[in-house]
């Protein structure tokens, strides 16, 4: 069963006053806002197209936005699952495939070029893959706090409980799932804008999944996708920039590896973002923003 979820539930988020625009990507839409540029397909404009992962939403993109939006056309689309975007009652039809047919189809729907591709968590695994397999329509790649697990990786202790409580709690507070992954204080309000794409647990079942769809043999579905991005983006000749927070206990370790990975991401400033975790842009995005402005310009 297919759900949509009613408008009224984000009437309170706070500093998001974007309006939500639809794409159809088959069988449901794709919510997604946009800012700054024309707002056309024309391939010599500055394109940012923002993925968030698990369990958040466009909304963690807010503090990015403007600055990004001063230098060209900013795209924040939400998952499936997540945020404004349809879903999936049952958990069984999340799929690493539907995801990542999902995003391929959004970004073929509105025909996305010279693409900045900023992503993180979930959006990275996707993201990343897509930009392998259709580089033509990707300039430069801004991987923060993400990897590409192909099944033969090891996952910290920390990312196990993780993916045990989504799964599995009576309970899911996702507003405190973001909480626990800040390096500072969220705001009630902003805990709650997290919370609204969810107001029951029959609107959860793409963010209790998500964590159960990271491989962990080669085997199992998705390694073989996120395996060939890797041997496609170890020949990526385009501008990489491998932007990680010092405070993320999951993904850290992948920060090194990924930028060794990526053949340009060494001609880029060694940054790390310190006094953040794993929503680095709800820790630091106006810093964040800053630092992608500055590498589009230098690039």
């Amino acid at each position: 069963m297919v759900l949509s979820i009613s408008e009224e539930h984000f009437e309170d988020v706070p500093d998001f006053d974007y309006e939500p625009q639809y794409a159809d990507v088959g069988e449901l839409d794709m919510a997604y806002v946009e800012t700054g540029g024309s707002g056309g397909s024309d391939d010599v404009e500055e394109t940012f197209l923002c993925l968030h992962g698990e369990p958040t939403w466009s909304f963690l993109y807010r503090k990015m936005m403007p600055t990004l939006a001063e230098r060209g056309r900013v795209v924040v689309p939400d998952l499936i699952g997540c945020g404004r975007s349809d879903r999936y009652e049952d958990r069984d039809d999340y799929t690493v495939g539907m995801h990542y047919d999902a995003l391929r189809t959004f970004v073929e729907r509105l025909d996305l070029t010279n693409i900045t591709l900023v992503c993180q968590d979930w959006g990275g695994l996707l993201g990343l893959s897509l930009a392998a397999n259709q580089a033509e329509r990707f300039a430069r790649l801004v991987p923060m706090n993400t990897g590409l697990p192909d099944g033969s990786q090891e996952m910290p202790d920390t990312w196990h409980a993780f993916a045990e409580l989504v799964a599995t709690a009576d309970d899911l507070d996702i507003g405190e799932l973001v909480a626990n992954g800040c390096y500072r204080d969220c705001s009630e309000d902003v805990l709650d804008a997290y919370r609204a794409p969810f107001p029951d647990d029959r609107y959860m079942a793409g963010a209790r999944t998500f964590p159960g769809l990271v491989p962990q043999s080669p085997d199992d579905p998705g390694a073989d996708l996120f395996a060939d991005a890797r041997d496609r983006l170890a020949e990526w000749e385009k501008p990489a920039f491998v932007l990680f927070a010092s405070e993320d206990p999951i993904t850290a370790g992948n920060r090194n590896p990924l930028r060794e990975l990526l053949p340009t991401a060494s001609d880029q400033p060694d940054v790390w973002i310190d006094e953040a975790a794993h929503f680095l842009q709800e820790d630091a995005g106006e810093e964040i923003a800053e630092h992608i402005v500055a590498f589009v310009d230098r690039t």
